[in-house]
């Protein structure tokens, strides 16, 4: 496949028995602790459909948090990933650049061009 191709095969799936952990430390004991919160403490007490809306966002926390990983963190790093791989290939693009210009700027630098003497002779005619 093109390196540049935004289209890959997906490497981890909802179902997946062990999906790999991305996110760590404070960073899932706030996701546990915000999912909880959001939950039990806004979503249930309010109620109505902005309730079922806080519920449904802390029960994604809670689960980011138990699980330990989240799919759009995941997504994240992988386009960060590919910034910067093609940072690296434009800075290499960049770099043989300026040597492909230094070298052709040394080659016109010793090159002396000759006219056409042809053009300066008198015709003869035919």
């Amino acid at each position: 496949m093109s390196d540049n191709n935004p289209f890959e095969p997906i490497e981890s799936t909802p179902f997946q028995s062990h999906p790999p952990q991305n996110v760590h430390g404070w960073e899932r004991v706030g996701s546990l602790a915000g999912g909880v919160l959001m939950m039990m403490g806004k979503g249930l007490r309010r109620g109505g459909v902005i309730g079922l809306a806080q519920l449904a966002i802390g029960g994604l926390a809670l689960a980011r948090g138990i699980t330990g990983h989240c799919s759009a963190k995941s997504l994240l790093e992988k386009n960060r990933q590919n910034l910067h791989s093609a940072r690296t290939r434009i800075e290499q693009a960049g770099e043989e650049l300026s040597r492909l210009k230094a070298n052709a700027e040394a080659a016109t630098s010793t090159a002396t061009v000759t006219g056409n003497d042809s053009l300066d002779s008198p015709k003869v005619g035919l």
